[in-house]
């Protein structure tokens, strides 16, 4: 059976979703877990239009899954170096190795099995069981809580406990048993496209007529934002220590911020950088004038970065450590690095020109 709201999505989708995106399966060709599964990993809190070149680099250099596991966690990472959130990268490496080990090397077609791999809650499981296996279940990713808050009027920030459940709730009950994988594309589109945070295209939408915030004008007032706290700043130095037209990386624990990437080293604000890097890297170093503050913001807090270039006069010491790499400049911009420290090597190139 298939519900009003259901059956407007549906057929809206059909004329005016999206259609063409490199993931979704042709005509006439059989549906791709593997690509479906990746593409729902890097949709995870990040815009399609943002995705799709990242997608094709992925897809190209890991093909498969039994690629992917076979791949080095640096490998990935670096081909997930600017996406963020990069704890989606690592779980995604740990699944493709846990779907060799447990599944011999196929995607399972059992939902608890997906949802038992690393990185996928309720709602990416169900997306993939719905595109790739046709097997329909409920989704509810952060498009679909908009369309629902504002059709239905569920008030409070969705991703509080009871109104999360108000919305589990209409996901299950609106969740089609035919053309299940139109619908759900369908709310995703709608969310991605008709029922946007600001400047909604109310006149549009497919379900305007019984849109209860629209009939209330209450769109602007839902869904109800997350209650505001103000986000604690964070200071560091981060150290461009540069021999010629080389520089020194040191790679980030496994856990915490950027989490296996190759950074710049760290050193605490009132530190004196010439010292910690003589007594720590066995390197002595003139100091230049520090680049300008570079502020990145994370979910839970704001850091304040003061980039502290170093020339090498004499190394004392081997910095070889196993986690330190000198590269040159160019390679280093395009390895495994989070987004703040390729702005500075950036940067550090056109002061070098």
């Amino acid at each position: 059976m298939v519900g009003a709201f259901a059956e407007a999505i549906i057929a809206w989708q059909k004329q005016h979703g999206r259609h063409d995106l490199p993931w979704q399966t042709k005509l006439n060709q059989a549906p791709n877990p593997y690509a479906i599964w990746v593409s729902e990993i890097m949709l995870q809190q990040t815009q399609v239009t943002a995705v799709i070149g990242y997608y094709a680099k992925f897809i190209q250099r890991f093909p498969t899954i039994a690629v992917l596991a076979n791949a080095t966690q640096e490998e990935v990472l670096q081909y997930w170096s600017g996406l963020g959130y990069y704890s989606r990268a690592r779980n995604l490496h740990a699944a493709a190795q846990k779907i060799v080990n447990d599944f011999g090397g196929i995607f399972p077609s059992h939902f608890d099995d997906i949802l038992s791999l690393p990185g996928i809650g309720r709602s990416t499981a169900a997306a993939i069981s719905t595109f790739a296996l046709n097997a329909p279940q409920p989704i509810l990713d952060g498009n679909v809580k908009r369309v629902f808050a504002r059709h239905f009027n569920i008030t409070g920030w969705p991703s509080a406990p009871k109104v999360a459940q108000q919305l589990w709730q209409i996901a299950e009950r609106e969740n089609p048993h035919t053309n299940a994988i139109a619908y759900t594309q369908g709310l995703m589109d709608l969310g991605a496209t008709l029922c946007t945070r600001i400047k909604p295209k109310c006149p549009v939408c497919p379900v305007n007529a019984s849109c209860v915030a629209l009939e209330n004008n209450s769109t602007s007032k839902l869904p109800t934002p997350k209650p505001r706290k103000v986000l604690p700043e964070k200071s560091t130095t981060m150290l461009v220590i540069i021999n010629n037209n080389e520089v020194l990386l040191e790679k980030r624990p496994q856990t915490g911020i950027w989490g296996g990437l190759w950074s710049l080293p760290e050193i605490e604000m009132h530190e004196i950088a010439s010292e910690v890097v003589q007594s720590r890297l066995g390197l002595e170093v003139d100091a230049a004038e520090p680049f300008a503050i570079v502020n990145h913001a994370f979910t839970h807090f704001k850091l304040a970065i003061t980039p502290q270039p170093l020339l090498l006069v004499k190394q004392t010491l081997q910095a070889q450590a196993p986690n330190m790499i000198w590269l040159p400049i160019d390679e280093a911009i395009g390895a495994a690095i989070p987004t703040p420290v390729r702005k500075i090597l950036t940067l550090l190139t056109k002061y070098q020109k």
